[in-house]
Parts: structure tokens; sequence; C-alpha cells
């Protein structure tokens, strides 16, 4: 399978440019099917169709099983667990800002082995650029004007010079609380995991984390973003130093977790895991 990568990132990336144009056409004209926290769109659905439909068709789902946002909650866990080659969706991240109208929103799609991402688009519709990456190969963006370049991050070794990213929508004391703790130079708000991650690789910004509270990011919010940002020569950890592992049973993230540049990421782990320590409180958040 591992030779076939490069022909099947074409296919990702044909779907990714797809995905895009769907929800970019949805922008202004799209029905919220569920509202609250976890808000579901009709441009969400046809997002999940477009990347479902379009891997599907061409790869079949013998070798390879499918974790969607969109079908998780009606999939027998049988049907992916234990299986090596997995496909993990987010149609679209950020769907309240996508709702807002901010145009920060992004559509991932990542192909796991055994836990861990192997290849991976991260679309961002609202700016005309699409991310990839297979293991080993680096990371590139593309315009649709066919434009594609290799990125890396930036490699700022001081914390204090560090840009910081925060959320629009999903915000904590604790985690406030964390943030003035950690050495920065400043913050900017972006929304989606998948736009904050593709900030750091665009070197517009240096460092991102996320604590769970009451409930957690999920495997489809960081997996596409994982590979990215790694092949860009950042790191995307626990607070513990450990690489995500994705496709288990609760597809929850539980804990902290940090995204960065590089230099300063095992040392800023090490502060965030003292201030959690001190603040037995946060995981009420």
């Amino acid at each position: 399978m591992f030779d076939r990568l490069t022909e099947i990132l074409d296919l990702t990336i044909k779907v990714g440019w797809e995905t895009a144009s769907i929800l970019r056409q949805a922008e202004t004209a799209f029905d919220v099917e569920k509202s609250g926290e976890s808000p579901v769109t009709s441009a969400d659905l046809a997002a999940n169709r477009c990347i479902l439909d379009g891997l599907q068709a061409a790869l079949g789902t013998e070798e390879f099983a499918y974790l969607s946002e969109e079908t998780y909650a009606t999939q027998p866990p049988e049907a992916r667990l234990g299986k090596p080659w997995v496909w993990i969706i987010d149609p679209l991240d950020g769907t309240k800002d996508f709702i807002q109208g901010a145009g920060e929103y992004a559509s991932h799609i990542a192909l796991t082995h055994k836990g861990r991402p192997v290849l991976s688009v991260v679309a961002c519709p609202g700016k005309g650029r699409l991310y990839s990456a297979v293991k080993g190969q680096g990371t590139h963006v593309a315009t649709q004007n066919g434009d594609r370049q290799r990125l890396t991050v930036s490699t700022k070794a001081d914390p204090k010079e560090l840009v910081l990213l925060t959320s629009r929508n999903h915000r904590s004391g604790p985690l406030e609380n964390l943030i003035t703790q950690l050495p920065h130079h400043s913050q900017k708000a972006v929304g989606s995991i998948g736009g904050k991650l593709a900030a750091i690789v665009e070197q517009q910004a240096d460092l991102y984390l996320t604590i769970s509270g009451k409930s957690a990011p999920k495997d489809w919010d960081f997996a596409a973003p994982d590979l990215i940002l790694t092949e860009a020569g950042g790191k995307l950890t626990t607070f513990d130093g450990l690489p995500l592992t994705y496709n288990q049973k609760d597809v929850s993230q539980w804990g902290g977790i940090m995204a960065s540049n590089g230099p300063c990421h095992v040392d800023l782990c090490a502060i965030a895991n003292r201030v959690m320590a001190i603040d037995e409180g946060w995981l009420e958040g």
C-alpha cells in the first residue's frame, strides 16, 4: 500500500478541491440541521458525501475503513477497529466559523496506518489553499491556479518570540489561565484546528494548545492537520510529549495537546504540565 501513496494523494487532492468548491458555494445558502455546541449544517453533510463517495468509488471498502464525523454515531465500531488502513474525515472543521461567515473553516482528509497518519489533505476554501502531505515527503500548499510550493515552519527558538493561536469559539477559564502562564510574544485568533495548524506551517504563528474539559477534540479534528504540521518540521503531541494515536475505541483526544514550530516544544510542554498539576480542577473547565 505504501507504494501507492503518491497515486492515492492525487485522488485525495482532487476530492479535497471538489469538497472546497461545494463548501464555497454553500457559504451563502445552507441550512442548520443541528444547533448547539456541535452544530451540523447541510454543507457538512454535502461535503461528507463528496469525500466518501469520491474515496470509496475509487478505493472501495475492503482494504480501507472510514471514520467520519458525520457517520461515526451510526457506524458499528467493528467496521473500523483493528483495521490497519483507516480514512479519518472531518468534512467541515469549524462549523461555527462557517455559520458566522468568517471564512475560517477547513476540510480534513487523512489516511492513517495503524493509528498514525501517513497521508493527509487540509483544504481551506476561504483562502483558496489546499495543504497536502505524505509521510517522509514534506508538506506542500497548492492554489487553484496550479501554483504549488513546499512549506516549513518557522525556526523561532525563543519562547518570547512565539505567536500563540487562540480560538474564536472554544475558550475556557482553565485554558485562558494556562495561556497566561506560557511565555509568548502575542496572540492571534484563527478559526478551525486545520486553519490554526496551517497558520503555523505558513509561519504566520508558532504555537497552539488545547485542553479537554467536559468534552475533548476528536480524531477527525487532528488526524489530517497532524501530518501537515509534522511533515513541515513542527511538532504535535500531548503535554507528556507523546504523539496522538487515532482510531481507538474512544475517538476523543483527552488531556492537553500542543502544536508548535518545534524548538521550544519540550520546554513549553513541561510548563503546561506543571500548570495543570497545580490547577487540579482544569478538567472541569
